[in-house]
């Protein structure tokens, strides 16, 4: 089941963004039983995550300043300390790449363990000394494939594999998105979705009307996935900190469920493709 929260609803599903992180971190959970599962006792770390940031030049050099400074600032932030500390293990492990066409991804933060202040503002650093770029294309299943085999890197295993996906755009290179999308889940990995909707849709960008409708509908899937658009640039840094916290925290939202992904898209799932064959002819 997927879920879809907007930015005016953070409150309501867990006061992530209202200064009662502890709350929400130590929300009731199931009691450990005295024999840990085989998952559990191999697990060193309470999720495996890996960052999936857009940098198509379709994303202005404002807005990527503000992305890269918004996980910076969730990594780093006492409401982050909270969720992981409250965790079966209290570290994650993240890594961190941009993408763009189908064959353009770049490694920032190969994976680090975060178990502290110290090694999440280490990561934080990092994230905002690396040199902004921008790239042609959008290929949100080129991130998809390219993410998944990064989990075998990890020294860590977690209770959790996630992918975090940021965007302003629907698929238009390489393979189909869904294709990619089901794949990842069938390994048991979740994809959660960061819709970048912050402009007006114009033929000149190839972005489109109700983008958080095909990240809900083509793009995230698998248990407790969820989607948090931002629809505005004030919205950019509050929906990146409360999306990572709901990951490390392992929380799912209570409200209102989106259609599983067996269910006919509100948005075709080629949009993307279509657009730009009708653009390029090609």
């Amino acid at each position: 089941m997927r879920w879809w929260i907007s930015i005016g609803m953070l409150c309501a599903v867990g006061a992530l963004a209202c200064g009662d992180v502890a709350d929400v971190a130590a929300a009731p959970r199931a009691q450990p039983t005295q024999q840990l599962s085989e998952k559990e006792a191999a697990a060193s770390v309470d999720v495996e995550l890996i960052i999936a940031v857009d940098v198509s030049y379709s994303m202005d050099l404002d807005e990527l300043a503000i992305q890269r400074e918004g996980y910076a600032q969730a990594i780093s932030s006492k409401e982050f300390m909270q969720a992981l500390k409250n965790g079966p293990h209290g570290r994650v492990s993240i890594t961190y790449f941009e993408w763009a066409a189908s064959g353009d991804q770049k490694i920032i933060i190969p994976w680090r363990l975060i178990d502290g202040p110290e090694s999440a503002d280490a990561v934080a650093a990092e994230i905002m000394k690396t040199p902004i770029r921008r790239a042609s294309r959008t290929s949100i299943s080129g991130a998809i494939y390219f993410a998944v085999p990064l989990f075998d890197d990890d020294p860590y295993r977690g209770l959790r594999r996630v992918i975090d996906i940021s965007g302003d755009g629907p698929n238009n290179s390489g393979a189909p998105v869904t294709i990619a999308r089901d794949a990842a889940l069938a390994k048991g990995i979740v994809i959660n979705g960061l819709p970048i909707m912050v402009k007006e849709p114009s033929y000149s960008t190839m972005d489109i009307d109700n983008l958080d409708y095909y990240y809900e509908d083509c793009v995230v899937g698998g248990p407790g996935s969820f989607v948090v658009p931002i629809k505005s640039r004030e919205e950019f840094k509050e929906a990146i900190r409360t999306k990572l916290l709901m990951e490390v925290a392992g929380r799912t939202p209570q409200r209102l469920p989106v259609a599983d992904n067996a269910k006919e898209p509100r948005v075709s799932c080629s949009i993307g493709e279509k657009i730009w064959q009708d653009r390029w002819g090609r």
